[in-house]
């Protein structure tokens, strides 16, 4: 499993060959202005985290990219093509995009199998590939003593780990998450971090986080970008972001530190 360092100084490099684009978006919800003007590319392969304080559009970029909502102005490219105007199952399906929000995702009264398995047949026709998928999963995952729990028994960590599995089962090319560490302790923080960490590494994926927990988001990302005012403010490695004298003007702060 890979190891979650303060930063991770020796990160993922790849040449910047954007996989999902941003161009001039803006976004209103009831008059109130959320995004303005945005521009954002997310490379192949890269962890990306996003930062900023409840209500400053992080979530309003994933479901954008996703299709969820569509922009007021400005469009989405994916792998170069404009997807703007794609609805999202046939996003989701042409582009292989996978989400994982911050609350549910799955079914409360199945069990952590039958979860895996409706997703799987919703993604996956053919019968034996689809068993294969989901004995993979549970293998990556280590699910074999839960997989009689019905998911509403299970800890904050292992309905994340859930979440995240299910939307892999479609072996997506980019992953959305969103607060994933959002009332979670110590050890299930480090757990999903190394997740992240394995999910670039092992499986290709590129990956997005978006939180408002600086610390945990810094640890397992190659960039990060800071918004405030519906605008991208910096952009940088996480070692160049707490520096970033915008950053610390709108969202960290002169005490911030990394422990």
């Amino acid at each position: 499993m890979a190891l979650i360092k303060k930063f991770r100084i020796k990160s993922f490099k790849k040449k910047n060959d954007p996989l999902v684009e941003l161009e001039k978006i803006s976004m209103f919800y009831n008059k109130r202005q959320i995004l303005n003007d945005l521009n954002l590319k997310i490379n192949k392969q890269e962890v990306l985290g996003m930062l900023g304080p409840n209500g400053v559009g992080k979530s309003t970029i994933f479901h954008i990219i996703t299709g969820l909502k569509d922009p007021s102005f400005g469009k989405v490219l994916i792998n170069g093509e404009d997807c703007t105007n794609i609805p999202i199952y046939e996003r989701a399906t042409r582009y292989k995009l996978g989400y994982v929000p911050q609350y549910g995702g799955f079914i409360q009264d199945l069990t952590l199998l039958e979860n895996l398995k409706l997703v799987g047949e919703i993604h996956i026709k053919e019968k034996d590939l689809r068993k294969s998928k989901i004995e993979k999963i549970i293998s990556q995952f280590e699910f074999d003593p839960l997989l009689k729990i019905k998911a509403k028994y299970l800890s904050g960590g292992q309905k994340k780990k859930l979440v995240i599995s299910m939307a892999l089962i479609n072996e997506p090319n980019i992953l959305l998450l969103d607060e994933p560490f959002a009332a979670l302790d110590i050890l299930t923080i480090k757990m999903l971090q190394e997740i992240i960490v394995n999910l670039q590494y092992l499986e290709k994926i590129t990956v997005v986080v978006c939180d408002h927990q600086a610390r945990d988001l810094l640890s397992c990302v190659d960039r990060a970008i800071v918004l405030s005012n519906g605008k991208i403010i910096a952009s940088g490695s996480p070692s160049e972001i707490i520096k970033d004298s915008s950053a610390k003007s709108a969202y960290f702060g002169d005490e911030f530190k990394i422990n």
